[in-house]
C-alpha cells in the first residue's frame, strides 16, 4: 500500500492542480496534449453519473435474441476456459519447487505473486495497445486517470480475497462468493445510478442460494472449516466491496463509447505503473527478474500464465461492454459450480441431493431470467408502433 501511495498522491495533487487552475484553457506547450489526455479527455462529457446507455448495448438489445445468446455462451465458454487454465497454471507456479533434477532435491520456490501480477498486465497492456495501433478504434473520450480507480479496486480486492482465506471459514467464504451478484447490483446502485427490475433482484437471491448449496454440499469434505474472526469479517467486506466497485466502474467508463480494447490498455496501464513502483521499492522486481533467468521452466509458465490472463481480460471487457456486470458477476459466480460438476461428471463423484436440488434452483433462476428479460423486450417493441401512430 505505501507503494501504491507513493503513485496515488503525487497523481491526486497533480489532477487537482491542474483543474484548479483550469489548465484545459489556459495551458499550451508540448506536454499539454498529454496532461489533456490524462486528465480532462478529449471529448466535453457532464460526467460518469450521468444516466447515459452504451451505445453497444442498445445496439445489441436491438438484435435478435438467438444473436445475443449466442454471444452471451461465447462470454461464458471463453471466461471458463481462460480463468480454469489460469487457476491451474497458478497452482502449479507457486506450490511446486523448480529447478530440482531428482526427486530427493527440493529445488527452489518462486514466492512474490506481486510479480506475476505485473507480468500478466504487462502483457495485457501490450496485446492491447499493438491492437489499438494496428485497427482503428472509436475515437477516445475518457480522461485517462479514471482508469486507475478500476485498477486499484481491483488490486486491493485480490488482495482483500487471499488475506481473508486465512480468518475466515470455508463455509463463510463460498457464501460471500455465491452472493456476490447482489452486491454488484447495489454497487450499481451507487455508482452509475442504475435500476434494476424485481424479478433481477428475485434471480440473483436465486443464483446466490442454489450455488450456495451446491458448493457447501460438494466440498465441505475438502476444506476443514477453521474459525471466522471479526477482523476475517472485515475483510471479506472490503473484498466484496472492492470487486463490486471495479466491475461497476469499467461498466460506466463505457459511456464514453470506448471499444473493450482501449478499457484494457487503460486499466492496465495504472496496473503495471502501480505493481512496478511497489516492487521497486520492496527491491522485489530485481530478485524476480534473477530468478527468471536461472530456471527456464518458470519463464515459460509465467509467459503462459500471462497470455491465460490476457485473454480472460478480453473476455471480460468483452462480456461487461455487452451485458454489463451484473451478468458478468453472475458468469464468475457460476465457474465454481461448473468447475465442480466437470469434476463429478469426468470422475464419477456423486452429486448429493442438496447439491441436486441447489442446481436445479439455479437453473430455474437463470430460465427465469432469460423468459423476464424476453418478456419485457417484446412489451417495448409492442409498444414502439403505439407511440408512433399516437
Amino acid at each position: 500500500m505505501l507503494g501504491y501511495s507513493t503513485i496515488i498522491i503525487p497523481g491526486y495533487l497533480l489532477i487537482s492542480y491542474f483543474k484548479r487552475t483550469n489548465y484545459l484553457e489556459t495551458g499550451s506547450g508540448i506536454c499539454y496534449p498529454v496532461i489533456r489526455t490524462c486528465v480532462f479527455g478529449s471529448e466535453a462529457k457532464t460526467g460518469l453519473l450521468d444516466d447515459v446507455s452504451v451505445a453497444s448495448r442498445n445496439e445489441g438489445e436491438s438484435s435478435s435474441s438467438v444473436k445475443q445468446a449466442i454471444k452471451l455462451i461465447f462470454c461464458a465458454a471463453g471466461l471458463q476456459a481462460s480463468y480454469l487454465t489460469w487457476g491451474v497454471l497458478q497452482e502449479r507456479v507457486m506450490t511446486r519447487s523448480y529447478g530440482a533434477t531428482t526427486p530427493e532435491e527440493e529445488g527452489e520456490k518462486f514466492k512474490d505473486s506481486q510479480f506475476l501480477v505485473f507480468m500478466n498486465r504487462i502483457l495485457a497492456l501490450t496485446v492491447s495497445g499493438l491492437w489499438c495501433i494496428m485497427f482503428k478504434q472509436p475515437r477516445h473520450g475518457a480522461p485517462m486517470y479514471k482508469y486507475s480507480f478500476a485498477s486499484l479496486s481491483n488490486i486491493l480486492s485480490s488482495w482483500c480475497q487471499y488475506e481473508a482465506l486465512k480468518y475466515i471459514s470455508f463455509p463463510t467464504q463460498v457464501l460471500a462468493k455465491a452472493s456476490k451478484v447482489i452486491p454488484v447490483m447495489l454497487m450499481g446502485k451507487i455508482v452509475s445510478r442504475k435500476s434494476y427490475e424485481y424479478w433481477e433482484y428475485f434471480t440473483a437471491v436465486l443464483i446466490s442460494v442454489g450455488v450456495s448449496m451446491f458448493l457447501l454440499s460438494s466440498t465441505t469434505g475438502k476444506h476443514p472449516s477453521t474459525v471466522t474472526t471479526f477482523s476475517g469479517v472485515v475483510i471479506l467486506i472490503g473484498y466484496i466491496v472492492f470487486d463490486s466497485f471495479t466491475s461497476n466502474w469499467q461498466d460506466n467508463l463505457f459511456k464514453y463509447k470506448m471499444s473493450s480494447v482501449q478499457m484494457m490498455f487503460g486499466v492496465n496501464l495504472f496496473s503495471c505503473l502501480f505493481t512496478v513502483g511497489s516492487l521497486l521499492e520492496q527491491g522485489a522486481f530485481f530478485d524476480s527478474l534473477a530468478f527468471m533467468t536461472r530456471h527456464s521452466e518458470f519463464a515459460f509458465h509465467a509467459v503462459l500464465l500471462s497470455v491465460c490472463s490476457a485473454c480472460g481480460q478480453l473476455f471480460i471487457f468483452y462480456t461487461i461492454n455487452q451485458f454489463g456486470a451484473a451478468v458478468f458477476t453472475i458468469i464468475m459466480t457460476l465457474r465454481q459450480a461448473i468447475a465442480i460438476l466437470l469434476s463429478c461428471f469426468l470422475y464419477g463423484h456423486a452429486v448429493t441431493l442438496v447439491g441436486g436440488f441447489g442446481v436445479a434452483v439455479v437453473f430455474l433462476a437463470l430460465f427465469l431470467r432469460v423468459y423476464a428479460r424476453s418478456r419485457m423486450k417484446s412489451g417495448r417493441r409492442s409498444a414502439q408502433p403505439l407511440a408512433q401512430k399516437v
